[in-house]
């Protein structure tokens, strides 16, 4: 597919001649004369790099760069013109055009400019696709009030540099609200490091946080740098905060307090400029207590405190999480996206989820990978146990009967591949009476 380039210039001869020069190199070329065709050739054929003159006799081209780029910001701009100055070469730069040639145009020079403005292009987009997708990923998906008020929380924390703590069970999102908050921050273009404390083993957590010199230990064959180091102006995660050793915690405490550290094996000072996160599924005041947590870190890091509410807090946005993961499933493993059943959906609602967000996820990946029908049905849900409840929370006798009748009669009727008559005969009772219970639960 050939590449399209648009000439903006009130001169024919100049639309002419460049047209024969990239057309021969096999680009296809669109030509306007002023700055309003210029614009609207931009809408209609959505060109792939435009020349633009600064003199036309509409409009001022430094004008109509501006006002590609509130359009679109990836479409390289190359400008041109007979009575160029530094100064206008200065500011059209500044206003984003990639380069300014001057007439009379070289064909050497226009050929180079053109082939490294495309390549720019290019890598413009594809940035841009990559920011989009991250977005897409490290969403906040829910409309539900612990949903809201954690998103508020989110934008209110993310304008500072101070230190979170964000508590949670395991598979709420806690990594999420820590990305997000980053995503949000003025360190967004600088670097979000994580560090898992509880997945290191703790002679290497030290080497891993502040890094090491050549030859400091056994399998040291270099210098290394550490995650504080990696950070620098950025933002630090320390997930699973609470499994990280007293030693390490100390030496933690230490860099939040000075912003220097030494890497293991080093002698020589490193400062930082590092905004700390932490997360854990843990209590730690109760850690504290038991003597498995500093008092003066848990105090230094828990400036901000933010809990990530658990899904069965929650479910009103199960609806939109289910959805949101069917599309992103279907989106990463290149198929239609599927469809799911409001019986289906209300079975994931009555589930209590206490692996979270996480579990739903897997759940919904399993049904997209395993159920051969474009639409997924509760009849689907045969192998995880959706109908699984502590009886023991319900407020009444009669609330928890019901519960446990539905749950056991689905748990037939799926044993029985649905046959009413063998469902019926299982469980003793009239099909007659089957039929009105399926109906009162919503099984059908």
């Amino acid at each position: 597919m050939a590449y399209t380039v648009l000439v903006v210039d009130d001169e024919e001869g100049i639309r002419e001649s460049l047209g024969d020069i990239l057309e021969d190199e096999g680009y296809e070329v669109i030509t306007a004369e002023t700055g309003y065709e210029g614009l609207k050739l931009i809408e209609e054929e959505s060109p792939d790099l435009v020349f633009l003159d600064i003199w036309l006799p509409d409009r001022d081209g430094i004008e109509i760069l501006e006002e590609i780029r509130t359009r679109n910001t990836s479409l390289p701009v190359v400008m041109i013109s007979g009575y160029g100055t530094i100064e206008l070469a200065v500011k059209a730069t500044r206003m984003g055009a990639y380069d300014f040639l001057e007439k009379p145009l070289s064909l050497e020079r226009v050929l180079l400019t053109t082939q490294r403005a495309l390549e720019r292009g290019v890598l413009e987009k594809e940035y841009k696709a990559l920011r989009e997708d991250y977005t897409r990923r490290w969403q906040l998906v829910g409309k539900s009030d612990p949903i809201v008020r954690l998103r508020n929380q989110i934008e209110m924390v993310a304008k500072s540099s101070s230190r979170v703590l964000i508590t949670g069970e395991s598979g709420t999102g806690k990594e999420l609200v820590a990305r997000l908050i980053h995503q949000k921050s003025p360190r967004a273009m600088n670097a979000f490091v994580e560090v898992n404390c509880a997945a290191i083993p703790q002679e290497l957590i030290e080497s891993e946080l502040f890094g090491h010199e050549k030859g400091s230990f056994t399998g040291a064959h270099e210098r290394k740098k550490g995650k504080f180091e990696l950070a620098d102006r950025g933002t630090l995660f320390l997930d699973e905060i609470g499994d990280m050793s007293l030693q390490t915690q100390a030496k933690v405490l230490r860099v939040i307090e000075t912003q220097e550290f030494q890497r293991v094996g080093g002698s020589k000072n490193i400062k930082v400029d590092v905004r700390i996160i932490a997360a854990t599924n843990k209590d730690l005041q109760e850690e504290v207590q038991k003597g498995n947590f500093r008092e003066d870190l848990f105090f230094r890091l828990n400036v901000i405190p933010i809990h990530v509410p658990p899904l069965r807090e929650r479910k009103d946005d199960i609806p939109l999480l289910i959805d949101y993961f069917l599309e992103e499933i279907a989106r990463e493993y290149g198929r239609p996206k599927k469809n799911i059943t409001k019986e289906a959906i209300k079975s994931f609602i009555r589930y209590n989820w206490p692996g979270n967000v996480r579990e739903l996820k897997n759940a919904i990946e399993r049904l997209v990978i395993m159920t051969p029908s474009e639409t997924i049905t509760d009849k689907d849900i045969t192998f995880y146990e959706i109908g699984k409840k502590d009886y023991f929370s319900f407020k009444t006798l009669r609330e928890a009967r019901e519960a446990f009748e539905r749950d056991f009669i689905l748990k037939k009727l799926k044993e029985h591949n649905w046959n009413i008559s063998k469902t019926a005969e299982a469980l003793q009772i009239e099909r007659s009476n089957l039929h009105r219970k399926i109906k009162a639960y919503g099984l059908s």
